[in-house]
């Protein structure tokens, strides 16, 4: 009869388990053999045919290779078994302890974990919510009509001054220099720039007020210490700028050729209305989302339980990589604000502990109340993204064609059905608007 394997695990904390494994000197035998015969089938040894090598030979050539290929196999075979075994969810990378490894004698090892912590969740159905009462105001309505209106603007030559003002829009060269040297990336021709928009750093902006159309002027711009141009990070930069035009914004008169040139609509009044239709379903939304948070507030609140570091970790990098993602799209201007890698994390932190408790609380509730998604709606989801991102559909379907991405999808759908099914068999009291000092003082 095989000697079976040996096991103990000790709970540390909720989330935390010590596993201490002893596996049978001959499963070891067993390891240590196979590994040998498959390095005998593609050694290439003098004097000896492939797969011919007598053993001893193989060991005194590749003894540590094997030794590293046995111990590697033993710890993540027996892991394995011990995990579907004592149902451990694990969540995180093994931190392995071993044993010396030698054919013919039992091999221990230990393993430090984190798992899902076991959670009991009660009084989900039914929760009581509570929502502001508002609506669309003309005023709201008038702000997105003169939202449309800027977009269709144009840009007109300045004629009467040939000097730069605040809120004009300029078209510069500009090349830059670091104690009297350019470097790359420092030149640019016809760069178009509204002054005070942001899009270049401050400094630079504020410089270029006051000059004159055509001349040719120097600007001092010193960059931020935590630049994300390592290059100019704390350098001064001394530009050669040149304005070669000076435009201002004209816009289309609102009037019923307006609504006519600008959607399929008869008049203003008629484009009024598809705004106020738009914004209240836009408000409608934004109320579904601001109550479903308030869900799962509630739920994290009355369900208290600590979360593994290593699933924090993860959700924290996630976040990270969205935020800098963000910053990069938003231009110079915001890149010169960033935070420090340690201010961020200690930003994010609290999201990310907040976002693991309600997938771990959202994801019992699935499995108490039998909520799933089937393989044809994921593919279903997979296909209608591949059609949102027009050219680059083919990339999203290869990487959902991975088993990882495959099923963290699934996941995500079936916390979004989860949320949905609460939120419907939740009650919505509407509660007044909060008055403000000054209406009450009225």
């Amino acid at each position: 009869m095989e000697e079976k394997m040996k096991v103990d695990v000790s709970v540390i904390n909720p989330f935390r388990r010590r596993i201490r494994v002893e596996v049978p000197a001959a499963v070891v035998n067993k390891e240590f053999s196979e590994a040998y015969e498959s390095v005998g089938r593609r050694a290439r040894i003098k004097g000896f045919r492939p797969g011919k090598a007598p053993r001893s030979v193989l060991q005194g050539l590749y003894r540590d290779e094997v030794r590293g290929q046995v111990l590697s196999r033993l710890v993540e075979r027996s892991l394995h078994q011990v995990f579907q075994e004592q149902g451990l969810n694990v969540v995180s990378r093994p931190e392995v302890d071993t044993d010396n490894l030698e054919e013919g004698t039992d091999f221990g090892f230990s393993a430090l974990v984190e798992v899902k912590p076991e959670i009991q969740v009660n009084h989900y159905i039914g929760r009581e919510l509570e929502k502001v009462k508002a609506q669309i105001d003309d005023n709201q309505v008038e702000a997105t009509l003169h939202q449309l209106q800027e977009s269709y603007a144009q840009l007109e030559p300045v004629e009467d001054r040939d000097i730069v003002a605040p809120g004009d829009f300029v078209v510069v060269d500009f090349t830059g220099s670091i104690d009297g040297q350019p470097f790359p990336g420092g030149r640019t021709e016809n760069y178009l720039l509204q002054v005070g928009s942001g899009k270049a750093l401050p400094e630079f902006e504020e410089a270029i007020i006051g000059l004159r159309r055509n001349g040719e002027h120097p600007v001092r711009v010193s960059y931020p210490e935590d630049h994300p141009n390592r290059d100019l990070a704390g350098k001064t930069v001394v530009f050669s700028v040149v304005i070669r035009e000076i435009k201002k914004k004209t816009l289309p008169p609102l009037d019923d050729e307006f609504a006519k040139d600008h959607g399929e609509y008869n008049s203003l009044d008629e484009l009024r209305k598809k705004i106020r239709s738009q914004l209240e379903g836009e408000l409608q939304q934004i109320q579904t989302t601001a109550l479903k948070e308030q869900l799962l507030g509630q739920l994290i609140d009355s369900h208290p339980f600590e979360v593994p570091p290593s699933m924090v970790e993860r959700q924290m990098h996630h976040l990270i990589q969205r935020h800098e993602s963000r910053l990069g799209a938003q231009g110079a201007a915001a890149q010169s604000r960033k935070p420090s890698l340690e201010e961020l994390r200690k930003d994010l932190h609290p999201q990310a502990v907040r976002q693991i408790k309600a997938m771990l609380l959202l994801e019992k509730i699935a499995e108490l109340e039998r909520i799933q998604v089937s393989e044809e709606e994921v593919k279903a989801r997979i296909d209608r993204l591949v059609r949102s991102a027009g050219e680059k559909g083919a990339a999203v379907r290869e990487f959902y064609g991975g088993a990882d991405a495959r099923d963290d999808l699934q996941s995500q759908m079936i916390y979004e059905r989860t949320l949905d099914y609460l939120f419907q068999h939740a009650s919505i009291r509407e509660i007044e608007p909060p008055v403000d000092a000054g209406e009450k003082k009225s």
